[in-house]
């Protein structure tokens, strides 16, 4: 089954800018990169920045629905964190380019209102997981943006590293890079 024109604008655009960011990325890159005429790229989207918002807000909500699906809202602290640690892992290999795109893109000046609202109910997922670890002691009471981005910088640099090849993915790396970034955040009771 042929994939259709707009997949292929989508698949080419989200290489470029998570390779090269939004301004190292150009209409006719993306045209070249999906084998359509940049002419085509105008039919699917008003311009670059619908563009950019629309793959943002496609990314943000299918690394959500991993985040979330099935989530296990009356276990403990730490078992939810292994949720959300595993299904950022499977977001991951699904996609490590929508990884590194909502990494790099999620406070760009040209974002939409909507775009931002997407990541915001990301962030709010997220924060209300770590206030509720601090209400029950359990993590650390550091500031919760402070505390996501201890997890989510490590993961995404670990992410880098594996796609590299400098670090070979096995179930048990990921098993014990899940327990450091537990241990990161988590109160410690020695």
């Amino acid at each position: 089954m042929a994939v259709n024109k707009r997949e292929k604008i989508m698949d080419a655009a989200l290489l470029l800018f998570a390779e090269r960011g939004y301004d190292g990325t150009t209409v006719p890159m993306i045209a070249d990169t999906a084998v359509v005429g940049a002419g085509t790229i105008y039919r699917y989207f008003e311009s670059k920045e619908a563009l950019v918002n629309e793959l943002f807000n496609e990314c943000v909500q299918r690394f959500t629905d991993s985040v979330k699906r099935n989530y296990p809202y009356s276990d403990s602290i730490r078992a939810q964190f292994t949720h959300i640690f595993n299904g950022m892992v499977r977001f991951a290999k699904e996609d490590i380019h929508a990884l590194y795109f909502i990494d790099t893109h999620s406070e760009a000046r040209y974002l939409d209102p909507q775009s931002r609202e997407a990541f915001q109910q990301l962030l709010d997922f997220f924060h209300s997981y770590v206030n509720s670890g601090k209400e029950q002691g359990l993590i650390r009471p550091l500031p919760s943006d402070a505390l996501i981005a201890i997890v989510f910088g490590a993961f995404v640099k670990i992410y880098t590293l594996i796609r590299a090849g400098k670090i070979i993915e096995t179930p048990e790396l990921l098993s014990q890079i899940e327990e450091s970034c537990w241990d990161a955040v988590r109160i410690h009771s020695d």
